[in-house]
């Protein structure tokens, strides 16, 4: 188990946040709604309700529209990052009448969050394409984070324990790039931080042995857990399921990326454990976070930054953290294989050796 550092009371946020004033958020908020006149009538039933490329391709272009210092800052963001591996954007409009958290970790229907979910998508469309995965969420594009009754201990998204340190679905050949969490109900004693290291900030501290040894694929990560199950609770984690062999940093000496999990992820002997153990160390040195108020929304450079969560108390009342979820790649193509025609959708994972 990761030992947890209490990061900086200041949230670590300085020099990556944008804070939009009332004007930029009005301005944000028209846009919302000129997508929002696009979208179908009707309830879809499944999880193709946004997974339509013509209609994320007309989110695209009214996206052009937001306020211009949030799209020149998300622009910058997707070109060239920055050393905390995070973009933090406030006051993104949210619609006016919240339903309850949704209990059993999924919103009924979409159209109780329509502003929450097209400002969302339109901030996704200038980090790239949005991507899903069946096995995950049941494929929906974006996705309900929520303590889940029953689900406390679980490390995934709707569990309320210490959420350690973890590349998004790092184990998958098509992991997102960007991770992007908008918050629309905190949680109630503002305990959940939302954590985050990057590896530009750890590098310096790792000796040259230490980085050589995390640059072999010496290192395996077990599926989560949420891999199977449309709210969060499958089993992959529990059956076994790995990833092949990988690295943990690769690319450029002087600007690595990073595939890390503090919790799943396995070194296949004892020179990767002790240079893996070296980088958790390095990691919590250079730890920050914030607690995400309602219309914060977190941009998490999945190449370049590892995430996590502090413990909070869910109280299952139906005003407990409630976040939304959405995937972004810088190229969709690559995955083409997986997806069916005119998807954003991964097919379910086949395990090495399955069927």
């Amino acid at each position: 188990m990761l030992t947890y550092r209490e990061p900086s009371a200041d949230g670590g946020a300085e020099g990556v946040t944008v804070e939009l004033t009332p004007p930029e958020t009005e301005q944000f908020r028209k846009v919302a709604a000129e997508i929002t006149g696009m979208l179908p009538h009707g309830e879809p039933a499944g999880p193709e309700q946004f997974d339509d490329p013509g209609l994320l391709a007309e989110i695209e272009v009214a996206a052009r529209w937001v306020p211009p210092r949030l799209a020149r800052a998300l622009s910058r963001f997707r070109r060239q990052g920055n050393p905390h591996g995070v973009l933090l954007v406030r006051n993104v409009p949210l619609d006016d009448d919240l339903p309850p958290t949704p209990a059993d970790g999924a919103a009924p229907a979409w159209s109780g969050l329509c502003t929450a979910t097209v400002a969302q998508l339109a901030v996704v469309s200038w980090l790239g394409d949005v991507i899903a995965y069946a096995d995950e969420k049941a494929g929906h594009l974006v996705q309900d984070v929520v303590p889940v009754r029953g689900a406390e201990q679980r490390q995934e998204n709707s569990g309320s324990v210490l959420l350690e340190l973890h590349t998004e679905d790092g184990f998958h050949p098509y992991k997102p790039d960007f991770v992007t969490l908008l918050c629309l109900r905190a949680d109630h004693e503002r305990r959940a931080r939302t954590t985050y290291g990057a590896v530009a900030q750890a590098l310096p501290r790792l000796s040259a042995e230490c980085v050589r040894v995390l640059r072999r694929p010496l290192f395996r990560i077990h599926l989560s857990s949420s891999f199977g199950g449309s709210t969060g609770t499958g089993t992959a984690a529990g059956a076994g399921v790995v990833s092949p062999p990988l690295p943990v940093l690769s690319g450029p000496a002087t600007d690595p990326e990073i595939v890390a999990d503090f919790h799943a992820m396995e070194p296949l002997d004892e020179t990767a454990a002790r240079a893996f153990d070296e980088l958790r160390e390095a990691m919590l040195a250079v730890l920050v976070g914030t607690v995400l108020e309602a219309g914060d929304l977190i941009v998490v450079d999945n190449r370049a930054a590892v995430h996590g969560r502090t413990a909070f108390r869910p109280r299952y009342d139906g005003r407990d953290r409630w976040l939304r979820r959405c995937f972004a790649v810088a190229d969709l193509r690559p995955s083409r294989a997986v997806r069916a025609p005119g998807s954003q959708v991964c097919a379910p994972l086949r395990p090495a050796g399955g069927p």
